[in-house]
């Protein structure tokens, strides 16, 4: 069947779009994280005064009066930050569909198309973060590098649409790639948790040690602002272990789908020697958490090494590398 241009224009430039409100949301963030800690302590404190009303046989705390939560102008700010997120996750979940559309496939066949689906998964893995914990004022830092993989996608990768290889014609497209797409867009949210963690708990060890240097007051200031290291940590390990089954999924399968297409399980391919390290070094990190020595920051080293393999293999594999796997396209 011939490609839709025109559903194809429209997803490129709801994509530009999507990206655009991205780095404004990110700006919201930003502004909520710098200049809103005075309300967020203050929205604390008013929880503990519910809390004491409670233990007096007072109203339950959902039933405190909002006035009594205050909430400042950069609360505000992050809260149309928020806004502007899900605003750009449904648009860019729009562009995909049109995509898909637009060239009468999965809308992953090539590697624009496959870091467009990656950065929206990214996306609403943080709105679920944002359901289950307060760590609003943190968008920025995830949001930072979904734009900038963003841009590379949409310069240094893009493709035009157009049908897919022999190669990848086969319903393993949507099984596969489907699995390592959320798998991938899962796993850059442990990532942004694990770094943020280890400035966080380095500041409450020298806070709680008493070692807090003068030439340090930046960094105090910086890691005062972020959510406590176990809220950290408990949303690196959850999302990482909810990632690592469907990963783990989406590379035995691509091993199924190299049988039937190349005749051999594994080849060593650029492509698949960085994910089977990616998925070691996650299946280390699972492993050193449920190792008493390994907990807390070594284990958090070892998601930012996961991190960077993951980010590595996603975008940079098929800029330096050739492989089985170039047919993904680059341009």
């Amino acid at each position: 069947m011939p490609i839709d241009e025109t559903l194809s224009t429209y997803s490129d430039w709801l994509y530009t779009t999507a990206a655009a409100i991205y780095v404004v949301a990110l700006m919201f963030s930003l502004i909520e994280q710098g200049f809103g800690a005075k309300g967020r302590l203050a929205t604390e404190r008013a929880k503990l005064r519910a809390r004491e009303l409670v233990g007096a046989g007072g109203p339950p705390v959902e039933d405190v009066p909002a006035g009594q939560r205050e909430v400042g102008r950069p609360e505000r700010i992050g809260r149309m930050g928020a806004s502007l997120l899900v605003l750009g996750a449904l648009l860019q979940l729009t562009a995909i569909v049109l995509r898909g559309l637009a060239v009468h496939r999965a809308p992953w066949g090539n590697m624009y198309e496959y870091g467009m689906a990656v950065t929206f998964i990214a996306v609403v893995t943080w709105i679920v973060v944002l359901w289950k914990f307060p760590v609003r004022h943190l968008t920025g830092f995830l949001l930072l590098p979904v734009v900038i993989l963003m841009f590379i996608n949409g310069t240094l990768l893009y493709t035009t649409a157009a049908p897919v290889q022999p190669a990848l014609q086969s319903y393993w497209l949507v099984i596969h790639v489907s699995a390592a797409i959320i798998g991938s867009g899962v796993f850059l949210v442990p990532g942004v948790a694990s770094v943020l963690y280890l400035f966080r708990a380095a500041y409450e060890k020298s806070t709680a040690t008493d070692t807090l240097e003068n030439h340090t007051v930046k960094f105090a200031r910086f890691a005062s602002k972020l959510p406590a290291a176990d809220v950290l940590d408990r949303i690196a390990y959850r999302t990482t272990i909810f990632a690592f089954p469907i990963f783990t999924f989406g590379v035995l399968c691509g091993a199924v789908w190299a049988e039937s297409a190349w005749g051999r399980f594994w080849g060593w391919d650029p492509k698949e020697t960085c994910a089977f390290i990616a998925w070691v070094v996650y299946a280390a990190y699972l492993h050193s958490r449920a190792t008493a020595g390994w907990r807390g920051a070594r284990a958090a080293v070892i998601n930012i090494v996961g991190f960077a393999a993951m980010i590595f293999n996603l975008f940079f594999v098929n800029l330096v590398s050739v492989g089985l796997h170039s047919y993904a396209g680059v341009g």
